[in-house]
């Protein structure tokens, strides 16, 4: 017999707490358990009137709702408010009841423009401090990657900018070989090559154009970087800078925000080929931390010229010596390091002298950046690295660059929803803070209560059989069942 169930239904009657409809196992309530904002609205109380204008929104009730947005990946305020409306889940998490009304979606934007960055900071600081009180960060090995998002811009609105123009509005000091004041004129025709121009969007001029990958064209985007504690996996650091940053500059003020967040420093740091920069070895070298990074390496030049592999840098005697047994001696001081350079006369009667120079030059002349020692002695001991370091590097790959996977593919971060540099900030805080919150309920609550009698099952039928207890085992599979 078929039950033919009547679905008009003037009215809904809840006859028990609107948490008992709510499953044990769904993800809002399980990071409810560990969730604490209870210092939040002290934390924004200043930004409130006390006896004018009309009552605000519950500052723990508007972050629970953007949380709510982030966990299940509906980043956009007006799809969240259409959802929370029919979702009893959102409603209980945010504390709204059945029948209460929602604020608009219009409301969560004027709350973060009032709020701030430097708040939504603290949130995710916060979210970090539980993780370290918890035991889920060790803080001895960090990980440290970046990864591109896709500016919320059309391609309609990228105009060029010239270079030019950019340089006289903005006048630098020329970064070259030597200082400006000791290079010398050059001679010769001037050159009527064009200057190529830049493109920025008018609708976003905080973002820039940048790939990750040269047979992928570049794209107006940000770039967040990233550092993943290799315990657990919690995300310590999130800052978002311009597209255009070299993550490879950016790594020593990773660290200094990771040391402020743990209290310490780590012992060991990881990260790809584009970290593999001079002085972030000679950095870390000083503060006595581990790299795992592997150095690029020492290409031919395209057969042209010697690479600088083949000449031996004497760092105590400030001297660079050539293949051919003669010494280049310094020249003149850049931002990066020093400029060495060879006699002409050594040169002019040289028998590499083809393969180690243009013939347009007539000396030769080598950089050696400023902390080479350290990207020597890193080169080296890659060369030889410990299945320790291997096996770190291996657990790099997958924690931070899975990190990023997550982030995109389950909370929204593949693009940014909103325009300009601190909304898009707000955004990584936020999206951080629920991968860490995530990571707190699952290793402090138990997700179902069957799974751990489960365990507790498996415990027993490891354990060596007590014979004198025969029915315990098959009371515990009794139980289970």
């Amino acid at each position: 017999m078929l039950e033919k169930r009547d679905r008009s239904q003037d009215e809904l009657f809840v006859a028990c707490s609107l948490g008992d409809l709510i499953p044990e196992d769904y993800l809002l309530k399980r990071v409810d358990g560990v969730l604490d904002l209870s210092w939040l609205r002290g934390e924004v109380e200043e930004l409130y009137c006390e006896d004018n204008g009309r009552p605000g929104i519950d500052p723990e009730a508007a972050l629970r709702l953007m949380l709510a947005g982030f966990f299940h990946g509906i980043v956009h305020d007006r799809k969240l408010m259409r959802e929370a409306q029919m979702h009893m889940g959102i409603r209980w998490f945010a504390g709204y009841r059945l029948h209460d009304s929602l604020p608009d979606h219009s409301s969560l934007t004027r709350l973060r423009q009032r709020w701030g960055v430097d708040r939504f900071r603290r949130i995710f600081d916060k979210t970090v401090n539980q993780c370290v009180q918890a035991g889920l960060v060790s803080g001895k090995t960090v990980h440290i990657d970046a990864t591109l998002i896709r500016a919320d811009v059309s391609w309609e609105s990228l105009v060029e900018i010239h270079a030019q123009k950019v340089l006289e509005e903005n006048p630098v000091q020329p970064d070259g070989d030597c200082e400006p004041h000791t290079a010398p004129r050059k001679r010769g025709r001037p050159a009527t090559r064009p200057v190529s121009p830049k493109k920025r969007s008018t609708t976003d001029p905080d973002a820039t154009l940048a790939t990750s990958n040269k047979d992928h064209r570049m794209e107006p985007s940000y770039k967040q970087h990233t550092s993943v504690d290799d315990k657990a996996g919690v995300v310590v650091d999130a800052q978002v800078t311009t597209g255009e940053e070299n993550e490879g500059l950016a790594m020593l003020e990773q660290l200094q925000r990771v040391e402020q967040r743990l209290g310490h420093k780590p012992d060991t740091v990881t990260a790809d080929r584009s970290y593999a920069h001079s002085q972030n070895y000679d950095s870390l070298e000083r503060q006595h931390i581990h790299a795992v990074i592997p150095p690029v390496s020492v290409g031919q030049n395209g057969g042209s010229t010697l690479p600088l592999s083949r000449f031996k840098y004497d760092a105590h005697n400030q001297l660079v010596r050539c293949p051919a047994g003669k010494y280049l001696r310094r020249s003149c001081l850049s931002s990066n390091g020093w400029t060495y350079r060879a006699r002409l006369a050594d040169c002019r009667a040289c028998p590499l002298r083809k393969a180690c120079f243009s013939p347009s030059s007539k000396s030769r002349k080598v950089n050696i950046l400023h902390g080479y020692e350290a990207l020597i002695r890193a080169r080296r001991r890659h060369a030889r690295r410990s299945r320790e370091d291997v096996t770190v590097y291996q657990r790099h790959r997958w924690l931070v660059e899975g990190r990023h996977g997550e982030a995109k593919t389950c909370h929204g971060l593949a693009r940014a929803i909103r325009r300009g540099l601190d909304n898009v900030q707000i955004q990584a805080y936020l999206t951080a803070a629920v991968m860490n919150l995530k990571r707190l309920a699952r290793f402090i609550l138990p997700k179902n209560k069957s799974i751990v009698r489960l365990g507790e099952l498996l415990r027993l039928l490891l354990e060596p059989t007590n014979y004198s207890q025969p029915n315990l085992v098959s009371s515990e599979k009794r139980t289970c069942v």
